[in-house]
């Protein structure tokens, strides 16, 4: 039986640093800002929490109707902000995604929710055989514990955190789906943007 709706908080990662794309999320996105976009794709799952480490702009953050958790150890990467988030959140399930991601939706979504079951502590996305962490359903709690324990021992990679957990990987053959910006002409091909 799938987790009910209640039970789920929507994480958004926003705190890197962008060094090949600077103000990325706040860039065009197809008539908005690209965090903007990836907000609004989401914010009909459960309540939205952000995990960013700098203030947007005005504009973006009345636009933006969520809680913003900034990172208690910066510099940590997406484990960090994931495990600081978490740390802010009550709901025992949290789907989590980047924030340059401009097609992860509902859809995406609902089939990462569709593979739960309730011995699972995480169903993560797939793309070309590649775990994609970025993409993914955690019990946060079980995260959490391993999460903190990889940031104070390990690499602080998530896919390592990932491994740890009862996990199962969801493909999606359609690779645009989960497809990232990085670079002014990553957003450029896949939102059919041009100078």
């Amino acid at each position: 039986m799938p987790p009910a709706a209640a039970d789920i908080a929507v994480v958004i990662l926003a705190g890197g640093e962008a060094t090949r794309f600077p103000g990325k999320l706040e860039s065009d996105a197809g008539g908005m800002p690209l965090l903007l976009r990836v907000y609004r794709n989401v914010r009909s799952i459960g309540p939205v929490y952000v995990s960013a480490n700098a203030p947007f702009g005005e504009k973006m953050a009345r636009e933006l109707d969520c809680t913003f958790v900034a990172d208690r150890e910066p510099g940590r990467g997406p484990l960090g902000g994931i495990v600081s988030t978490f740390e802010s959140i009550h709901q025992p399930l949290c789907f989590t995604l980047a924030g340059d991601a401009p097609f992860v939706d509902r859809t995406v979504f609902e089939r990462l929710l569709a593979a739960w079951e309730p011995d699972l502590e995480a169903v993560a996305a797939e793309r070309g055989g590649l775990l994609e962490p970025l993409c993914a359903i955690y019990a946060r709690e079980t995260f959490l514990r391993e999460g903190r324990e990889e940031l104070a021992t390990g690499s602080g990679a998530v896919r390592t955190v990932v491994e740890r957990l009862r996990h199962r990987r969801v493909s999606f053959p359609d690779e645009r789906a989960l497809a990232g910006i990085n670079t002014i002409a990553d957003r450029d091909a896949l939102l059919g943007m041009s100078l």
